[in-house]
């Protein structure tokens, strides 16, 4: 699977939307959003706390999200469960485990004292703080349209950049119907003309992420944890 595909399987921002009337938030430019560094290079382990319990990307431990895939290898299930994640870079984090037929893929994410999500690395992959590798952010605490980051960067590995598109997305799944959806659109140096679209509902996380130019995928929640 490549780099992308597995992003669109495990990203709930990645991860992670909506507390009212969006569209009069006001933009913000598309880097150091809110007078962060992203992405960082030295992340502040004192920065950091326990849980990420971000409204458009919560990770409760124990819990468990379950999506339809549809993509090259045919239809079939994505089960993402949350457990506690090794420390990475200083930083205690969590780790988000996604699982298809093709394989096992584990995040790590921790939150800030703002509620800003960051990614931390990837199983296996890339790891913030080895190698050059740099944590960036899975989900805003106060996510705006025009915000655009950087989601981690490791050269030749992870170097996607995420917009903010709108804040009153709508999605139709098997979960159930949601609107003021937080819309964020991912590309990456690595795959030119690569689109990806995720909508992000609030206490939910990801309800839906597509390809909408490059590779066919489609994701889309089929159940999710009670609140």
């Amino acid at each position: 699977m490549t780099v992308r595909a597995l992003l669109l399987a495990a990203v709930l921002a990645v991860a992670p939307a909506l507390a009212g009337c969006g569209t009069a938030s006001s933009p913000s430019p598309p880097a150091g959003v809110d007078e962060l560094t992203i992405p960082t290079p030295s992340p502040d382990p004192g920065d950091f706390v326990a849980e990420v319990d971000n409204p458009w990307l919560p990770l409760p431990v124990g819990d468990t999200w379950v999506y339809s895939v549809t993509d090259a290898e045919g239809p079939h299930r994505l089960t993402v469960t949350v457990e506690r994640g090794p420390e990475v870079a200083g930083v205690a984090t969590t780790s988000r485990v996604s699982a298809e037929p093709s394989g096992t893929v584990t995040d790590w994410f921790a939150q800030d004292e703002e509620g800003n999500v960051w990614w931390f690395g990837r199983e296996g992959v890339w790891r913030a703080g080895e190698d050059g590798a740099e944590a960036g952010v899975a989900m805003l605490a106060r996510p705006r349209i025009g915000d655009g980051y950087r989601t981690a960067y490791a050269a030749g590995v992870v170097e996607d950049t995420a917009r903010v598109t709108a804040l009153d997305g709508e999605a139709d799944v098997a979960a159930g119907s949601y609107d003021d959806l937080v819309m964020v659109e991912q590309q990456s140096r690595l795959q030119p003309g690569a689109v990806a679209e995720l909508a992000y509902a609030r206490g939910v996380g990801l309800v839906q992420a597509s390809e909408v130019s490059g590779s066919y995928r489609t994701v889309r929640l089929v159940t999710a944890p009670e609140s």
